[in-house]
């Protein structure tokens, strides 16, 4: 190396060192690492919040407050969980690309504090894969697997939030390290990493980085920035009604189905097309003190009230529709009133999940609560839950139980 300058020997010997401990590329340091570290985080964080409140609706609790309005509510929070788990998939991969070399750095284990953190991020790598893996496939409603999607996405969700905060803890020193640091050069704009396990020197401050490594930095960012935004856009059309054109990604699309509104699950599908389509067919209601029967023909000579709300389900998507029914107030009125512990609904399927539903009483007395026999000024689709179906505000679309069979009030 006669012919190299000190600086530039240096400079070689500090590469071939780098080279020679496992060092990551240029894109792969701790800056990038950092960056795509926290918008995950905002994204775990936003997911975990939006669908625990989707479980609570679904599973309530006596203690937890629901809130019918505003009827936009539900809409806004499982199109939020859906789009920010959708494009947490590149930025968990670039994620994961930024830090594998040091996944497999060796030897893996070095002491207690070390086997905490393997076993963190072991557990956080492997649940967020599988969390994201089977989310797409409820999206997409295909299930190759025997296990309750509900319940087990239910579950990797806590133990990821643990597995963060266990992380945390673990890195919590070296957090509390690269934050308290200062530059040694007054005038450099970036404080000096701290390390990171496996334990390595810090870089020299004075080395700025040079012309392709701030390129290929940048690089990473606008590829997972692209495809983040590519992601968003071709599905976000299926919650927000304006960029509907370009929801190509979507499996349903507003404006698509019977009565030009999406359906998830058929009269078919359910088991319900032929006891639906009975002419004998009436709707069992089961009140305070008595219980009546009443047939479509007598639902529809009731007081009618049309209104304007979203039908939003737990895979993403959402449409606002005009719905005309009969309060389910006033027909809990007519068989001698609720008893205020909310009311059990039965469904004509036979078929697939949530056949009985639970109401809280919030939504039983909330006027909008409607046993809806029209969409759009016409009588149900047979597919949309003809002969009557459950429409509420801010409710999932799962318990907006269709081809109605009882409305029951605890005794």
């Amino acid at each position: 190396m006669s012919g190299l300058t000190a600086a530039a020997s240096a400079r070689l010997e500090r590469v071939v060192d780098a080279a020679r401990r496992g060092a990551s590329t240029p894109p792969r340091r701790t800056r990038t690492t950092v960056v795509f570290g926290r918008v995950l985080g905002v994204l775990v964080i936003v997911c975990f919040l939006t669908g625990l409140y989707s479980h609570i609706l679904q599973n309530p609790i006596g203690w937890v407050p629901l809130f019918p309005r505003p009827v936009w509510l539900y809409q806004v929070t499982q199109g939020t969980h859906v789009l920010a788990g959708l494009v947490m998939i590149p930025v968990l991969l670039a994620k994961l690309w930024a830090v594998y070399p040091r996944l497999f750095a060796w030897p893996p284990v070095t002491g207690p504090v070390s086997l905490l953190e393997r076993a963190s991020i072991a557990v956080l790598v492997g649940a967020s894969l599988v969390e994201v893996a089977i989310g797409v496939m409820n999206i997409a409603q295909w299930y190759a697997f025997d296990f309750s999607f509900r319940r087990v996405h239910f579950v990797l969700a806590w133990v990821i939030v643990g597995a963060v905060l266990l992380h945390i803890a673990v890195k919590l020193p070296t957090i509390i390290g690269f934050w308290h640091a200062r530059p040694a050069d007054p005038e450099a704009t970036d404080r000096p990493p701290a390390p990171t396990w496996p334990e390595q020197p810090a870089p020299d401050p004075d080395q700025r980085p040079s012309e392709t490594e701030v390129v290929s930095r940048r690089g990473a960012m606008i590829a997972v920035a692209a495809s983040a935004g590519a992601i968003f856009l071709g599905t976000a059309g299926q919650t927000i009604a304006p960029l509907a054109p370009l929801a190509v990604l979507s499996p349903r699309r507003p404006g698509i189905g019977p009565q030009g509104l999406p359906v998830n699950r058929t009269a078919t599908e359910a088991g319900a097309d032929r006891s639906a389509l009975d002419p004998t067919w009436s709707l069992r209601i089961a009140g305070a003190t008595s219980t009546i029967a009443l047939s479509r023909r007598e639902l529809q000579a009731l007081p009618q009230t049309t209104a304007d709300l979203p039908i939003a389900c737990v895979e993403g998507w959402s449409q606002t529709a005009t719905w005309t029914g009969v309060p389910l107030r006033d027909l809990l009125d007519l068989a001698g009133g609720s008893t205020g512990a909310g009311v059990r609904i039965t469904s004509l399927q036979v078929r697939g999940a949530f056949s009985r539903t639970a109401m809280p009483q919030v939504y039983v007395d909330d006027p909008l609560t409607l046993v809806a026999l029209k969409l759009g000024g016409e009588d149900l689709d047979i597919d949309h839950g003809f002969p009557a179906r459950i429409i509420a505000p801010g409710r999932p679309g799962v318990m907006q139980t269709k081809w109605l069979s009882t409305i029951e009030a605890p005794r």
